[in-house]
């Protein structure tokens, strides 16, 4: 069992305070967006015996079992972190494995460099993903029924917007969504700073439902992702649930802190909120035009006490355990690699104790105690 030393990303939306918080440290005034845990090539976590991923790769049976290899190949399949959103997150959605592959070889035929501002495809892989509150979190996730939406952007009072609440009453639901997003994202940029700022106006007077929208407009002026989101479910998680982002779902982190588990991937196609690319027809290739409710996790308890978030895809597997005072350790032994994770109190895991914002990885097969009073997520495969 390795301690982990991880990277903290300072990502502009990051919050100044949050992991520093968690963390028991001073901030320093500057954002602090992501912790990455795991072996990913971007920042891998360090542990004694050399990066983690140096120490996979070195004896990728030993680390990740035999089953995991086989099912996965000689590589961490996820990437677990503590995300702290201080300000919103880019618009985005995540192609299906087809599509990733399919993008990945076309970019490389065509000779796009992998480190291009408008390339989409980083890497060969799909990117589904967990986040699970610490704190309250706000975030945008799918599409909301097309006659909600019109009634959103309708109380308004925008006369600019109305071509799109006509749409949207008018047309079939994917054919309603599809002709709003691609009529948003390829209007004139001028008109629709405009209308932004006039939407921006109006959300700030109706507040309620309303007043998300108002806080993006300000973080982003001028921008259609603003408009767009207003197409999307909005939600507030409460601490300990959690949302499942498929792919071709879009969604936006707005505000709060989570543990996030994601499969090893880079593959963003963004739709708004964001300086960065926007590649619509790409866009409009991945997105699932459907709406569907957020669908909010919650953990469902098993007999030892681990709580399990369950997701259809097998890259990752995240559960926390709830240890009250005086709980007799409980054996996490996995024929598996794992990440346990503390995020309150004080945990003990082999040897090691954790407080809030500490991590170890657990080699397969490698026994797994943990006790003491506090919470601590784990992060394993399903093989």
């Amino acid at each position: 069992m390795d301690r982990l030393a991880n990277t903290v990303r300072p990502y502009a939306w990051g919050s100044t305070t949050a992991i520093p918080h968690l963390l028991g440290v001073e901030p320093s005034g500057e954002p602090q967006a992501e912790m990455w845990m795991g072996a990913h090539p971007g920042a891998p976590s360090r542990t004694p015996r050399g990066t983690l991923a140096e120490v996979i790769e070195a004896e990728p049976k030993r680390e990740l079992g035999a089953d995991a290899v086989a099912k996965f190949g000689p590589r961490l399949p996820f990437l677990l972190k503590i995300l702290a959103a201080g300000a919103p997150l880019s618009l985005q959605v995540h192609p299906d494995l087809r599509q990733a592959k399919e993008g990945y070889a076309d970019e490389e035929r065509r000779g796009v460099p992998v480190d291009a501002a408008h390339r989409n495809y980083k890497d060969a892989n799909h990117k589904p993903e967990l986040i699970c509150a610490l704190t309250e979190f706000d975030g945008l996730c799918g599409f909301r029924a097309p006659g909600q939406a019109a009634d959103l952007i309708d109380a308004l009072g925008v006369d600019s917007l109305k071509p799109y609440v006509d749409l949207l009453h008018a047309r079939p639901e994917d054919a309603a969504l599809r002709e709003v997003l691609t009529a948003i994202l390829t209007a004139d940029r001028a008109e629709t700073a405009h209308t932004v700022a006039e939407a921006e106006a109006a959300c700030a007077r109706l507040g309620g439902d309303h007043t998300p929208y108002a806080g993006l407009a300000h973080h982003y002026p001028g921008d259609p992702g603003v408009l767009a989101a207003m197409l999307l479910n909005h939600v507030r998680l409460q601490p300990g649930e959690a949302l499942f982002l498929g792919a071709g779902i879009p969604h936006a982190y707005l505000s709060g802190l989570g543990v996030e588990i994601m499969a090893n991937s880079d593959n963003v196609l963004r739709c708004g909120l964001t300086p960065k690319h926007v590649d619509v027809p790409e866009l409009l290739r991945v997105v699932r035009f459907e709406a569907r409710d957020p669908g909010v996790l919650r953990p469902e308890a098993a007999p030892d006490g681990e709580e399990v978030y369950e997701t259809p895809i097998d890259e990752f597997r995240l559960s926390r355990y709830v240890l009250p005072e005086g709980t007799p350790a409980r054996d996490l032994t996995l024929d598996a690699p794992q990440i346990l994770l503390c995020t309150a109190g004080s945990v003990r895991a082999g040897v090691e104790e954790l407080a809030p914002g500490q991590s170890v990885f657990v080699p397969a097969g490698e026994k797994a105690e943990v006790s003491g009073a506090g919470t601590v997520f784990r992060a394993t495969v399903v093989v």
